[in-house]
């Protein structure tokens, strides 16, 4: 801090006062939040929102470590799905799978909550001033967040691509952040229209008739139904079955050819061949 005048000087003793050096310190830049805003701008078909298959990591190379992506999982809850190497530092831990709401004060998470809903819903681009918990070593730091919808696979505005902004973690302590300001900005002027859902339509299923195994158009293949496995009981059932069957059907051919040979006719005794007949008298 400067100490203004001298001990003799003329300047008086109006000047003799301490001058804050607050203003005068680093503050932390927004270079990246801005250009993660014009990325995502430039990304849009008219007031539409982009797309999550739009975003490409190239395109946000130099601050991809202060980048991450969010999925809205429940009303005023959000989930990192990606992030960088910045944002895991500040954490002191890897955060994805984890809420967005897990870098909050308890207090802090309802207003953020309510913030995320207005995105999702309006849609709206967030940006949100932060401060660090105050501790015996260290103050309070200055730390920004901007969030950016996005619209899903299936159309519906359900992702968010964030920048955050930090002084860094020195402690490798997990940190948690107040929220001293929030801005909100609505995507276009006609919010009902954005926030509008854009899914494609899906075919009605095929409703069954006879049979409710019918092939559902939503898959590629057709699951077949399941058979009764028959017993060892049955197995042995049907096979006594088949034998008395194929006895019967002996049993009928041996009779059929022995009344065939009932049926021939007899030959009449003039028909049999000629023999010698022996007569004997003793006259």
């Amino acid at each position: 801090m400067f100490f203004g005048g001298r001990k003799g000087s003329k300047q008086g003793t109006e000047q003799d006062k301490v001058v804050s050096m607050g203003r005068f310190r680093d503050r932390v830049s927004l270079t990246p939040m801005r250009q993660a805003e014009a990325y995502w701008t430039a990304l849009r078909r008219g007031d539409d929102v982009p797309n999550r298959s739009q975003v490409d990591p190239r395109g946000l190379e130099n601050i991809l470590s202060q980048t991450f992506i969010v999925e809205r999982i429940a009303p005023g809850i959000a989930r990192f799905r990606l992030a960088g190497q910045q944002v895991n530092e500040m954490a002191g831990m890897e955060v994805r799978g984890m809420p967005l709401s897990a870098f909050f004060t308890p207090d802090a998470r309802k207003q953020l909550g309510a913030a995320m809903e207005h995105m999702f819903d309006t849609p709206a681009i967030i940006e949100l001033t932060l401060q660090t918990e105050s501790t015996r070593t260290r103050g309070a730091r200055e730390a920004h967040m901007l969030l950016l919808p996005l619209r899903s696979d299936l159309g519906d505005i359900s992702r968010a691509l964030g920048v955050f902004i930090s002084e860094g973690n020195p402690t490798g302590a997990s940190q948690r952040f107040t929220i001293s300001n929030i801005d909100m900005r609505a995507v276009s002027d006609n919010p009902a229209k954005n926030a509008e859902f854009k899914a494609k339509d899906r075919p009605e299923p095929v409703q069954a008739k006879t049979d409710s195994n019918v092939v559902n158009p939503g898959f590629a293949e057709t699951q077949e139904r399941f058979k009764a496995e028959p017993s060892i009981m049955d197995e042995a059932r049907n096979l006594l079955k088949r034998r008395r069957e194929e006895a019967e059907k002996q049993s009928t051919a041996g009779a059929a050819g022995v009344a065939s040979e009932a049926e021939e006719p007899v030959q009449p005794k003039s028909a049999r061949g000629s023999h010698l007949r022996l007569v004997v008298s003793k006259d």
